[in-house]
């Protein structure tokens, strides 16, 4: 199994990204999945979490109103659309798959991150 997270970089306060991960060895839209971040010296953090067929979509109040998560089960593909972004977003990011279909099941597999940084 393999979750391979992309489109991290270095964007301005109020800028833009669009961060994709690929999922590859398992049937993908059995799953919901999840983004969880972590900034430099922090803990975990969860994000965003999307059901199987991307109707359900869930996001913790830091980021509810600017950031979009979205999946595309033909491409097997998670997405997640950041926009108007803060200082405090920037953190590793992290694609996760769920027990099952619903976001109710607890976190499986994580793939290896992409870094978003903020900078003027």
């Amino acid at each position: 199994v393999q979750l391979v997270e992309s489109g991290g970089g270095l964007v301005q306060p109020g800028g833009s990204l669009r961060l994709s991960c690929v999922v590859s060895g398992v049937i993908f839209d059995d799953y919901a999945m999840s983004w969880v971040r972590q900034a430099p010296g922090k803990g975990l953090e969860w994000v965003s979490a999307i059901n199987w067929n991307g109707i359900d979509t869930h996001y913790a109040s830091a980021v509810r109103g600017r950031f979009t998560i979205s999946r595309d089960n033909a491409k097997n593909t998670l997405y997640l659309q950041i926009d108007s972004l803060k200082f405090e977003d920037a953190a590793a990011y992290y694609c996760v798959t769920h027990a099952g279909s619903a976001y109710l099941y607890g976190m499986d597999l994580w793939g290896q991150g992409t870094q978003v940084a903020v900078s003027t």
